[in-house]
């Protein structure tokens, strides 16, 4: 049976609201009020039980903001490892203003983590014996930027396949240390890794070289309208981006990766996968505030996705 797990190191409870409009000065009154716990690799996780899968899911939580989250997870069918720690748990808070559809999100960068906290995480990581380890999100306070470079030396040399949906100097590092399973950056995450403006053909190829000097096997592009990208070592692939009402976006790169992962665990080619991942975000937009795809929204739009499926290409017939 395979196995996976997600890790995230810097979690979060997530409130979502509504309001008519957003003014400043002024007491902005909302309503419909959502509450979810949240974090790139909960959300993956998230994703994965609503699938029907059990994974394992690595936290660091703290404080009475940390009660409330690990309260929270345990009514998830996944199973837990807690890293516990003296910071609390963050609160992000996000408010969609209805006059104009637009999104106010509000990250806050989350505890500070000492140095034994974070070395517990890297005993808990030499010790997994996890099919695929998913880490996704930020970094908290105190965790060296290095810190995912760190994990891919522990997994890249063995049969774990390490996934990272990261940014920034986090992604850089890990990617200079190689080994990686795929990675997930949206087209101006890619162009932060090397440092220049990209059209579609520049992603394929930036992917190509990532792929070309063993950094990565695979590299997902998301570009947002204009659909995404999974570029492998001989092939290309592009699925369009769907037409659907949008809700709210929080969540849905997470998404992704999870059903993705699922697709790969249940044995589905890696195209097909990759497609699977593509409904699950577009099932996520669908949905309101911090809630996430729904299993049937996901298995609806992969149907309907094969008939505007772009289709697969060798590497050097760009699509």
């Amino acid at each position: 049976m395979t196995s996976v797990l997600c890790v995230a190191l810097n979690p979060s409870i997530d409130l979502s609201n509504e309001t008519d409009q957003v003014a400043p000065t002024q007491k902005v009154r909302t309503r419909n009020q959502r509450q979810n716990i949240g974090g790139g690799g909960v959300n993956v996780a998230r994703v994965l039980a609503e699938l029907g899968e059990k994974p394992d899911l690595l936290v660091m939580a703290g404080g009475a903001t940390g009660v409330v989250f690990l309260d929270a997870v345990r009514q998830m069918p996944v199973n837990l490892h807690c890293i516990p720690i003296q910071g609390a748990i963050r609160i992000a808070f996000m408010v969609k203003e209805m006059k104009t559809g637009r999104e106010y999100r509000f990250v806050p960068e989350g505890p500070e983590v000492s140095a034994e906290e974070y070395g517990e995480v890297l005993r808990f990581l030499e010790h997994t014996a996890a099919d695929y380890v998913i880490l996704s999100g930020s970094l908290p306070r105190g965790v060296p930027m290095n810190a995912y470079a760190e994990m891919a030396r522990l997994f890249g040399q063995g049969k774990t396949r390490f996934i990272l949906d990261a940014s920034g100097e986090a992604l850089k590092e890990a990617l200079d240390i190689g080994g990686l399973f795929m990675i997930k950056p949206s087209l101006d995450e890619l162009e932060g890794i090397v440092g220049y403006p990209l059209d579609e053909a520049g992603a394929i190829a930036a992917s190509q070289d990532l792929i070309g000097r063993g950094a990565v096997e695979h590299v997902c592009v998301s570009m947002a309208r204009k659909g995404a990208l999974l570029v492998s070592a001989a092939t290309v692939t592009k699925a369009p981006s769907f037409n659907v009402p949008v809700g709210s976006t929080v969540g849905a790169g997470d998404s992704f990766v999870g059903a993705m992962v699922w697709g790969l665990i249940r044995n589905y080619p890696i195209e097909d996968a990759f497609r699977l991942g593509v409904a699950a975000g577009a099932a996520t937009v669908i949905s309101q505030g911090t809630d996430l795809c729904k299993r049937d929204d996901v298995f609806e739009l992969y149907e309907r996705g094969e008939t505007a499926f772009v289709g697969t290409s060798r590497a050097s017939e760009q699509l």
